[in-house]
């Protein structure tokens, strides 16, 4: 309860206010059943001022029942969008803290049902609770009393039409709790499925694949339709039944209570009112068992947030020994380094890796796909911490940088490259928020950038579609590296960055860097050799270790790995003319 309560606390006043307002609305629904019976009762023997002060009174009662119910359903309104605004405010900041294996946990398509379905069916849930927490009690004890006070003897048709009733919503909720949480399961693979197919679209298309997607989302809508019609089931037989034993009820009063009127002195305007007094607690018990429904929902809703909420992030710089320390020089050292993505894994994907990249030297990485190239770059920033060994910058375990500090010294181009809806400008300026319109040029230029954005008719202002989709592979990958370039960081990693760049263009970026960024310590993670042999070192890896350092000369006099892939380079480049 206290995870909930906090986000009640700063709309206490709209929480009491809105049950507050339905009491005016419940004392009304109970006063003027009585009223009419008086009416009813009394016409015939009384002035047509009784008549018509009772109807005053009435159509007073009336105005406050609607003023009550318009001030609950405001409130309610107001306290269930804030408590769900501000609810899916802190799991977004919880997933924004995640460490690459936490999102490991979750799929796409289930954090954003989560964040949004899910958050809406709690924010349903509070909104009716707050309008019918005292409304449909309130009509229920209202109703029982008036109704025991009008005929006691006609009340005990209540003790048969109560237990039967409530033994109904026991069963009806027992049922629907696990058919709303495998519902809300289905929501997340329909949205996983549209999250993967819209965004390789492209892929999709080039492999005239749009028939398998197609079955694939059509099983995934049958899941959800089966789901969805399971669990509205319940709400089907649900009002059926309440109806029957809402009719039944009245049935038997109307029975009973016309031979009272018969032999035992009843009134018709009491029989009357009683008869709306039986309506109005059988409704309040389908108000009930409509709550304890949505309930059900809100609860499997409420048990997949706090799944998001509990998740614990393995990195976190708590214990940080310098947090407000800076990187300064950009030395990286990684000292028998092991890591394994499931740690009950016996396979380990790094193994015992040292190495030591000076400050200011451009080193760069290459093997075979899979090898733990990109693994061993990401321990730098601590998108991953390793399961044995230290990872040092500048002489300082990683770990006790503060996370901001680390990263703000660190510029990552990841292998895939994002780009975000927005200007060209406004994505560049991710690098620096600050900086200005000659910095941004500058570092597009620094990147190869500069020319083709400015043949664009709007230049920097271009907007970018999803993920950058109206610019080519080669485009995006320039716009990353300018973006990171744009952050001015001492350790700069290019994951294989420059792969959809032709050879002329990738030439320039490296003379760039090595020209205009000889402060910064250059990290480039290649397939193509030479992306990475004017580098200061290169480093060769095969199954998660490291297998030869050295520079291009010595590495194809001494490691078999590398000359391997460089011959082979080689033959293809041969096969081509001769173009490098």
């Amino acid at each position: 309860m206290k995870r909930w309560l906090k986000y009640v606390k700063p709309y206490t006043p709209f929480f009491i206010l809105g049950p507050l307002c339905m009491i005016v609305e419940v004392i009304g629904e109970v006063l003027l059943p009585r009223l009419m019976g008086m009416v009813v009762t009394n016409a015939a023997s009384h002035t047509p001022w009784y008549s018509g002060g009772v109807a005053g009174l009435m159509i007073l009662t009336a105005l406050l029942m609607m003023a009550g119910g318009m001030g609950g359903a405001y409130f309610g309104a107001k306290a269930s969008v804030y408590f769900a605004s501000d609810l899916r405010m802190d799991i977004y900041r919880a997933v924004q803290k995640f460490s690459f294996s936490n999102i490991d946990h979750f799929s796409t398509g289930s954090l954003v049902t989560r964040l949004t379905n899910d958050v809406n069916q709690i924010q349903n849930f509070i909104n009716v609770l707050l309008r019918m927490c005292l409304r449909a009690p309130g009509m229920l004890i209202g109703g029982l009393i008036m109704a025991i006070l009008i005929n006691p003897g006609l009340s005990v048709v209540f003790a048969v039409a109560l237990p039967l009733t409530l033994i109904v919503i026991v069963a009806i909720v027992r049922i629907g709790f696990p058919r709303f949480s495998r519902m809300q399961t289905r929501v997340d693979a329909l949205n996983s499925n549209i999250q993967e197919n819209i965004t390789n679209v492209r892929v999709v298309k080039s492999f005239v694949r749009e028939d398998y997607e197609t079955e694939k989302f059509q099983g995934s809508n049958r899941n959800l339709k089966k789901a969805g019609i399971d669990a509205m089931k319940v709400m089907v037989f649900m009002q059926p039944l309440m109806t029957l034993f809402m009719n039944l009820t009245i049935v038997a009063v109307i029975w009973f209570g016309s031979k009272r009127v018969l032999n035992a002195g009843m009134e018709v305007g009491e029989l009357s009112s009683f008869v709306t007094y039986v309506s109005q607690i059988l409704m309040s018990l389908v108000m009930l068992t409509m709550m304890l429904i949505m309930s059900s929902r809100a609860l499997a809703s409420g048990r997949r947030i706090s799944e998001v909420l509990d998740e614990k992030s393995d990195l976190d710089d708590k214990n940080a020994a310098y947090p407000d320390m800076l990187i300064q020089e950009g030395k990286v050292e990684f000292r028998n380094v092991s890591f394994r993505y499931y740690k009950d894994s016996e396979e380990e994907v790094l193994r015992d890796i040292n190495l030591t990249i000076e400050p200011g030297s451009t080193v760069g990485i290459i093997g075979s796909t899979g090898c733990g190239k990109s693994t061993l770059v990401s321990m730098i920033p601590r998108l991953y911490d390793v399961d044995e060994g230290e990872v040092l910058i500048d002489g300082i375990n990683v770990r006790d940088y503060s996370l901001y500090n680390l990263r703000e010294g660190v510029g990552m181009v990841l292998q895939k490259n994002v780009l975000f809806s927005g200007t060209i400008e406004d994505n560049l300026r991710w690098g620096d928020s600050e900086a200005s319109d000659e910095e941004v040029r500058l570092a597009a230029e620094h990147a190869q950038a500069d020319k083709f954005v400015s043949s664009f008719p709007a230049g920097y202002k271009t907007e970018l579609g999803q993920g950058g989709t109206n610019v080519s592979g080669g485009q995006k990958q320039r716009l990353c590296i300018a973006r990171t370039l744009l952050k001015k960081p001492k350790i700069i990693i290019l994951d294989d960055s420059t792969s959809a760049v032709d050879t002329a263009t990738e030439a320039q970026i490296r003379r760039t860097f090595r020209e205009d960024l000889a402060g910064s310590t250059k990290i480039i993670i290649a397939q193509r050799i030479g992306s990475v042999k004017e580098a200061d070192m290169i480093v060769v890896m095969n199954e998660g270790q490291i297998t030869g350092v050295g520079t291009h000369e010595q590495l194809l006099e001494t490691n078999e790995e590398y000359k391997e892939i460089y011959y082979s380079q080689m033959d293809r480049n041969d096969e081509k003319g001769g173009d490098r």
